[in-house]
């Protein structure tokens, strides 16, 4: 499996406690999916996977604490700190109406509403809360706000993003 074949949904950051509990940083819209028996892969820094099984879940704060199985104590957990957790594209939660992954976004065409060719879509970024649709354009990379009206429409069967960008936010 490749790495763009898997979606991280959430970094390991660091041990709670003793007994090999983990803080865990959600980077998933869908904080529900991390359940006991859910199974996800490890990824750190280098690429290296490890296979790992959530064996219990609590909420604490803007963060989730999870144990896995077979990690019992904090040195057991100390091990994983900084691990990115993915699954497998194909098994991120469905989408609701109107909901897109960033991945689905990236090598659509971008349009505007008469149809002229503005770019590609390179990725969707987070800052401050916001998402910034990333475009390379003939001017060069831009970041336009993942929001209604400048997005009017997105259609991932076309591969195809239509905006209606205010003067100026795309120029050089």
């Amino acid at each position: 499996m490749a790495p763009e074949d898997l979606v991280v949904i959430g970094r390991l950051a660091r041990p709670h406690g003793l007994r090999g509990e983990m803080s865990v940083e959600v980077l998933s819209d869908f904080p529900e999916r991390f359940v006991p028996g859910l199974a996800v892969v490890g990824v750190d820094e280098a690429g290296r996977r490890r296979a790992l099984v959530v064996s219990a879940v609590r909420p604490n704060g803007e963060r989730l604490l999870m144990t896995f199985q077979g990690v019992s104590s904090r040195t057991e957990a100390d091990a994983l700190r900084g691990l990115d957790i993915a699954v497998p594209k194909g098994n991120e939660m469905p989408r609701p109406a109107g909901f897109v992954y960033h991945f689905d976004l990236e090598g659509c065409r971008v349009v505007d509403r008469a149809g002229r060719e503005l770019g590609v879509v390179t990725g969707l970024a987070e800052l401050g809360g916001r998402s910034l649709l990333e475009l390379r354009t003939p001017g060069g990379v831009r970041e336009v706000p993942f929001i209604e009206p400048i997005v009017v429409s997105v259609d991932l069967e076309k591969r195809l993003v239509v905006l209606d960008p205010p003067a100026g936010l795309l120029d050089e």
